[in-house]
């Protein structure tokens, strides 16, 4: 069975580089696969806040996580940094996919990739809320 090759740097439109812990390393002395969530969470929502989106305290509405993967290519380890790249993929009437490539630092090829999908819901009621217009606006701007 063949897998497709990871997406390269061309395929993000936002980065953020990232310092590795000590902590990250599992026993086989590679970032365990869980670290690589936190690296997806993190790229997604510090962007949304540098974007003027998330006001984690007290916005409506907010997004919840329904749906996250990733493929892994190669280990990476501490204490090399690592970069992350952030595009959308798809915008729907209450959801967004973004895709998420981990890179080390200064690598042409991918280490890992995968995607977060954000459905959108009323802060108080939970329920699925159309994405305002402003926000739609901000997620084109990162979007290929």
């Amino acid at each position: 069975m063949s897998r497709a090759l990871l997406k390269g740097r061309d395929a993000y439109t936002v980065w953020r580089e990232i310092g590795t812990r000590w902590a990250d390393n599992d026993a086989y002395g590679h970032v365990n696969n869980t670290v690589y969530y936190q690296w997806f969470d993190t790229a997604v929502n510090v962007w949304l806040i540098e974007a003027g989106l998330l006001d984690v305290a007290g916005g409506d509405p907010i997004g919840l996580v329904v749906e996250t993967g990733c493929r892994y290519a190669q280990p990476l380890s501490y204490p090399e940094p690592v970069e992350v790249g952030l595009t959308v993929d798809t915008i729907g009437s209450s959801s967004v996919r973004y895709r998420i490539g981990i890179f080390a630092k200064g690598s042409e090829e991918a280490a890992a990739e995968g995607y977060f999908v954000h459905v959108y819901v009323g802060r108080e009621s939970r329920r699925p809320a159309s994405i305002p217009d402003s926000w739609r606006d901000a997620f084109e701007k990162i979007r290929l």
